[in-house]
């Protein structure tokens, strides 16, 4: 916490310590523990994405059903589900969040959204997903603990079940950790064993990984760059910020194995 920030809230729950806090400019943060900053929100508007990898996902909507069903394996301070259930005219979002300690704070303290399609189960992620095949259009796993990554995003069967809770058409969005500067995500060969070389992939300044992969049996995702820019552009005056930048630095992924 930096000397900017006020302290707002500390609790504890089975897994560590949750802090909230607020800066002068009415951004609130959480924390996992003491250092890790997990999510910042504009609490003035809580749909607001500050962080350029939340942004980064939103382009999974892109290939998305209308109305679609999304689910998001990790809650954290509700940003992305504020801003999916606010922008995108799903049927329905289901987050599931391990631990209640945050659930709590993200409704007491970070606007967490009250609109009936937002749905927030308690549970495991692994669990969850792997008893719910072909239950979803959009699948967003963004899973990080107190030390980082949380060992689920370096599983093959954990992959392989998101995967199969895709409908046809469906879309699974992956936030990982880049390797050094490689410009690959940390499971980059696991990944490539699963779903091949042709999913898409976008590098974002926070040194984060964004991946597109497209449901078991689907074609590559399309990457029509015009029809993107165009789709983009609709979104932007709502959103308050451009897609535009993530659109032009998306690749496959094989491009960048290859080098």
């Amino acid at each position: 916490m930096s000397d900017r920030e006020t302290l707002l809230e500390r609790r504890r729950d089975a897994y560590g310590s949750l802090r909230i806090t607020e800066n002068r400019e009415g951004y609130r943060f959480l924390y996992f523990g003491e250092q890790t900053e997990q999510s910042c929100i504009f609490h003035a508007d809580p749909a607001w994405l500050e962080y350029d990898y939340t942004r980064a996902m939103l382009l999974g909507n892109y290939w998305a059903a209308p109305t679609a069903q999304m689910t998001l394996l990790g809650l954290g301070g509700g940003a992305l589900a504020n801003c999916l259930v606010r922008h995108f005219a799903p049927s329905q979002v289901l987050a599931v969040e391990l631990r209640t300690g945050v659930v709590a704070v993200a409704r007491e303290w970070l606007g967490l959204s009250d609109d009936p399609r937002l749905e927030v189960r308690i549970g495991c992620a692994e669990r969850y997903i792997t008893a719910a095949p072909a239950s979803c259009d959009l699948l967003f796993v963004d899973l990080y603990m107190e030390g980082g990554l949380s060992r689920l995003q370096l599983q093959a069967n954990f992959f392989a079940a998101c995967q199969r809770a895709l409908r046809p058409g469906g879309v699974l969005v992956i936030n990982q950790w880049q390797m050094g500067d490689s410009g690959l995500p940390y499971a980059a060969a696991m990944l490539g064993e699963l779903f091949g070389e042709q999913y898409l992939q976008v590098q974002v300044d926070e040194g984060n990984i964004i991946l597109f992969v497209p449901a078991a049996g689907d074609p590559p995702l399309s990457l029509d760059r015009p029809a993107m820019h165009a789709w983009a552009a609709g979104l932007q005056a709502q959103l308050g910020y451009s897609l535009q930048p993530y659109i032009n630095d998306l690749c496959r992924a094989g491009e960048v194995m290859t080098g």
